[in-house]
């Protein structure tokens, strides 16, 4: 799911170009009018960072600032790549180019090769683990399928850091990678499946991006063709780019500096593949005036879910986590996450099938709700456990939606519908278009219920009824709509690769979750060995597993459930502890590390000689001063509350009253002094800031996450004047 799919399906494009930025923030605003110069977009989660580049672009479009023809917006995914396209065109700024890296250079050498090299491109291999296994019959090295995938991985690596065999071994030394294999051999057979490639005329994804950068730079004349076709670009994803794109970028860009480019440090979730976020982190050095804009208000997910994925930045440590952004939440509150511990993974499981049933039956729709998992692995389980309760379910990463063979022949079939169907009888009863796409499916085997069990049949059946469901929808929007309109629109999502909603609940590995959203998550699996993953080993590798971790939970709007089993199987030793990166974060656990707040506030930093002025420069630390005299303060009992110990005080001395009151009961309650559950200083601060929400309260000195995840409902309650829950005993 996507935040699109929450909007109206079927929108009328803009009636003008200032309409293009109605219902932006102030922020996002700022995106789509910055159309010259460098631009760097810092995007928390959920904050709508497509939304903002999008309009950005139809804005320029629509007013006439950019040629359509010549924009090239880049993305990871064809997925990305397909909503990008679709969005545009809804914004109406049809002809864009919204392509992959691969996909827009491999256009480009299909183009030049001709004239650059001669004769036709050689053929593009889809997968390369054959070519790896015949190169290690070559070298007389046995690998078995692990291994195959690993080294694989290697090759890929290598090629996209422009790693060459005879370095490997140093590369790999020199950023700390673990090789499945003695160094020199993965150099051995890196050497022998590019010599194979060459013996059978053939490339591989990498060297698609690998040629045409070649082409770019050795050919000035080809490089000049390509930077008069395409004036202005945009990369999405920026964090995820590898140096090989980044050359390819930059040959693409020249001299040039129209480049808007968005990512978010902390969602570095693809290291492994040669991806590194120190372009994203250093565009501020490259292009000294840029215009920076960061967004932190977070549309996605409640306050509750928010505070959780501040709380677990919050102990991160490295580079990105010093660029990190602090979300706030713009939804309601919602519920507090839920934390579970089972006895062994079959019980978590069936717990989470049985959780997932009762959501289903309040009227939660199975398509709102994920289980994500660390590794595919996990898979199994979970696909038997909801099959055994009845639930619908899709597992996500499989073959692409328009690709899968029942979904061509529902096409096929639909198609031949349109075309001939006033002699079909099958038609006969059918009065609209949803009755008439189940009628011609169900001649494809789909049934108004779903078939018992898992697997193929089952998954065949998903994709059948996710047809059913784009019909509905598409017959509400488009009132009249015939079979042929319907069709279609199916090729136009075909093209754009813009797959319907399955109505069944996702399963996925965190990384393929990242760019999705449900109403409801299940973070199952979170215990030591898993996350972070046994063969993290060094610092880097934690807090990448951290940021995995982060990013699934910013994938849930409301509920989110987080759960671990203290042993694999029934009977098993429990000898399994929930994930490091939930000390101090869920119930009854204290904190390991603790950080100040990092990325700061959202705003606009508006480079040297960019309209704004002068760049801003942001000292890692500012003084705290007084907010009513504004001297520095020093004291910790001042910088608790803001203020110097002479200066007025504005405190509410009822509501510090009835905080005090109630911490007695608190104190009492847990056997411990009142100054436990909050200092004098701390109720004074409370006190006289009152705060509304969530956000307000965690920002008072002395409120800590602990703290603030055992008191925070009550506090906000008095503050309110209202009676708290009785919330707190536990701990």
């Amino acid at each position: 799911m996507t935040a699109a799919t929450h909007s109206t399906l079927f929108p009328q494009a803009p009636d003008t170009a200032d309409a293009v930025l109605d219902g932006l923030d102030p922020e996002q605003r700022e995106v789509a009018t910055a159309l010259h110069g460098p631009v760097c977009v810092l995007a928390g989660a959920g904050t709508g960072k497509t939304r903002a580049i999008t309009h950005r672009i139809a804005y320029g479009v629509r007013a006439g600032i950019l040629q359509p023809s010549s924009v090239l917006a880049v993305t990871f995914t064809n997925r990305a790549a397909g909503e990008m396209r679709g969005r545009l065109r809804q914004l109406g700024a049809g002809g864009v180019q919204a392509r992959t890296f691969h996909s827009a250079a491999l256009r480009q050498l299909q183009y030049f090769w001709p004239k650059a090299v001669g004769g036709g491109l050689p053929r593009l291999i889809d997968r390369k683990i054959q070519l790896v296994a015949d190169a290690a019959a070559a070298c007389r090295i046995r690998l078995d399928r692990g291994e195959l995938r690993d080294v694989t991985a290697e090759i890929e690596w290598s090629k996209v850091t422009q790693t060459v065999p005879a370095d490997y071994a140093a590369a790999a030394a020199k950023t700390g990678r673990l090789s499945p294999r003695d160094p020199a051999e993965i150099a051995q057979l890196y050497a022998t499946y590019e010599d194979l490639k060459r013996d059978r005329a053939v490339i591989d994804f990498e060297d698609v991006l690998l040629l045409t950068v070649a082409i770019l730079q050795d050919r000035h004349d080809i490089a000049e063709q390509v930077r008069s076709q395409y004036q202005h670009f945009v990369v999405d994803e920026y964090q995820d780019v590898s140096p090989l794109q980044q050359r390819l970028l930059e040959l693409w860009l020249g001299e040039r500096d129209s480049l808007c480019v968005v990512g978010d440090a902390s969602q570095t979730i693809y290291s492994f593949t040669g991806a590194t976020p120190d372009h994203l982190l250093d565009f501020r050095t490259r292009h000294p005036g840029a215009t920076v804009v960061k967004l932190v208000r977070d549309y996605r997910s409640s306050p509750q879910v928010v505070h959780l994925a501040n709380g677990l930045l919050s102990q991160a440590r490295g580079r990105a986590a010093d660029h990190r952004l602090e979300l706030i939440s713009q939804r309601a509150p919602g519920p507090e996450p839920v934390y579970a511990e089972y006895t062994d993974e079959p019980a978590e499981a069936e717990g989470a099938a049985r959780r997932i049933r009762d959501l289903v039956a309040s009227g939660i729709p199975a398509g709102e709700i994920a289980i994500l998992f660390r590794t595919n692995s996990q898979s199994e389980i979970y696909e038997q456990a909801l099959a055994d309760a009845g639930v619908p379910y899709q597992l996500r990463g499989a073959e692409r939606f328009f690709d899968r063979p029942e979904v061509r022949k529902a096409g096929a079939a639909l198609r031949a519908a349109a075309r001939f169907g006033a002699n079909d009888s099958l038609l006969d009863d059918a009065v609209d278009l949803p009755s008439q796409v189940r009628a011609v499916l169900s001649g494809e085997g789909w049934t108004s219920q779903p078939p018992a069990g898992s697997g193929a049949v089952r998954e065949r059946w998903e994709s059948l009824a996710a047809l059913v469901h784009l019909a509905q929808d598409f017959a509400a929007a488009k009132h009249g709509a015939t079979l042929g309109d319907l069709v279609a629109e199916l090729d136009e999502r075909a093209s754009a690769q813009h797959a319907p909603t399955v109505q069944g609940v996702t399963l996925a590995s965190l990384h393929s979750a990242k760019g999705l959203e449900w109403d409801v998550v299940f973070l199952v699996g979170v215990a030591e060995g898993m996350m972070p993953i046994t063969y993290a080993k060094t610092d880097e590798q934690i807090e990448e597993e951290r940021r995995l971790l982060y990013v699934g939970v910013t994938r849930a709007r409301e509920h989110l459930l987080v759960s671990w089993a203290l042993s694999r199987s029934p009977g098993g030793r429990p000898n399994r502890r929930p994930s490091r990166f939930l000390d101090g974060l869920r119930p009854g656990s204290v904190a390991t590390v603790g950080r100040s707040a990092g990325g700061g506030p959202g705003g606009i930093e508006r480079g040297i000689g960019s309209s704004g002025g002068t760049v801003v420069r942001r000292t890692s630390r500012t003084p705290a001063r007084c907010r009513v005299c504004g001297r520095t303060l020093t004291d910790a009992g001042e910088m608790k509350l803001m203020r110097c110990e002479d200066c007025p005080s504005d405190m509410d001395e009822g509501l510090y009253e009835r905080l005090r009151e109630w911490r007695a009961v608190q104190a009492q309650r847990s056997g411990q002094p009142a100054f436990c559950v909050f200092t004098d200083k701390t109720l004074m601060a409370i006190a006289e800031a009152a705060p509304d929400d969530e956000g307000e309260l965690a920002r008072i000195p002395g409120v800590g996450v602990r703290k603030f995840n055992r008191f925070g409902a009550d506090v906000l309650a008095i503050c309110a004047g209202q009676e708290p829950a009785g919330g707190g005993e536990g701990d």
